[in-house]
């Protein structure tokens, strides 16, 4: 678990480092619609294996990444954005940029401070309203697990059976629209309209869930979640576009340790609220009450969204470490 966080934002950081703008919003969401079918395939996985035989294929796929990954990824080691690089330097420029380049390397070598984060995330306000849609967003996201189900179960009386089919169908209209949909319209509408239009589908899933009146409707509007999965993805291609390609990991890290703290706190606030409202004492009548207030966080990220702008195309107006850099 300690490095499972770690690993989607290095895996995203090297697609935004080795794809171009056009099409790396593309990219971002054919890796997440590998992840989302990875998903499904262990979920469908688990219902033929023991659980010791699940551990077992489980690192076992592990260490095939790892093989995979150490023989077929090259390593990107651009020390500046090739997009602005003249095609032809005199012998002295050579030797100015190979010393420069041989400075810009000692400094990414160690680790960047609290205060070059937080300089990060003021430096831009495209960046700044990133990450309080990425905190609403987990938020929301950590809500489902902590009283979406425990709200289906005390509702509806679902089980295992049906919380796994639920899963399934979720996860596979995600795989189909990160790996279809995705590729098809985000170079057509932008991936800040996809950004917003998902977080919107995700407050009307809550809404229609919060006062579900039937078994059925979880299933029915579990349809949205085609829409609600491509938030992810359009953010983290919308954070790529704000900084340069030497700053790529650290933005993506600061993203993730920004939902992470948000999936912390969520248990926190999700789960006695869902509790309180599905005892008898409830200050009103409204079991989906906790579920509405999961839908309300989508509605704030979603808010956020619509203010945030189309990232800058020249690298003038991207996010440079070299402003935070903490003498």
């Amino acid at each position: 678990m300690t490095s499972e966080g770690s690993v989607q934002c290095l895996a995203l950081a090297y697609v935004a480092d080795n794809i171009s703008e056009g099409k790396r919003v593309s990219a971002i969401g054919v890796l997440t619609g590998v992840g989302t079918a990875a998903i499904v395939c262990g979920t469908l996985a688990t219902r033929f294996l023991s659980t010791a035989q699940t551990f077992q294929v489980a690192a076992f796929v592990a260490m095939a990444a790892v093989v995979y990954m150490r023989l077929f990824l090259k390593d990107t080691n651009r020390i500046n954005d090739a997009l602005v690089q003249p095609m032809l330097k005199s012998g002295s420029d050579v030797t100015k940029s190979d010393e420069e380049s041989s400075k810009k390397i000692q400094v990414f070598k160690r680790i960047s401070s609290m205060g070059e984060l937080i300089c990060l995330l003021s430096s831009s306000g495209t960046f700044s309203r990133a990450a309080f849609v990425a905190f609403f967003n987990s938020l929301a996201e950590g809500g489902l697990h902590a009283s979406l189900l425990y709200f289906f179960k005390a509702q509806f009386h679902f089980n295992k059976d049906q919380f796994a089919d639920l899963m399934l169908i979720v996860n596979i209209g995600g795989t189909f629209s990160q790996l279809l949909l995705m590729p098809t319209f985000a170079p057509i509408i932008g991936e800040e309209k996809l950004l917003s239009i998902g977080l919107f589908a995700g407050f009307l899933n809550m809404l229609l869930n919060s006062i579900a009146w039937s078994v059925w409707v979880p299933y029915a509007v579990a349809g949205f979640y085609v829409f609600t999965s491509v938030a992810t993805p359009s953010l983290r291609s919308i954070v790529s576009k704000q900084v340069g390609p030497m700053e790529q990991g650290m933005a993506q890290g600061c993203i993730s340790g920004v939902s992470s703290f948000a999936n912390i706190i969520s248990p926190l606030i999700y789960s006695p609220l869902a509790a309180l409202f599905l005892s008898d004492r409830a200050p009103f009548h409204f079991p989906g009450f906790s579920v509405m207030c999961i839908g309300l966080a989508w509605m704030m990220a979603f808010i956020a969204s619509t203010m945030i702008k189309a990232a800058p195309h020249s690298s003038r107006g991207k996010i440079s470490i070299k402003d935070c850099t903490v003498a």
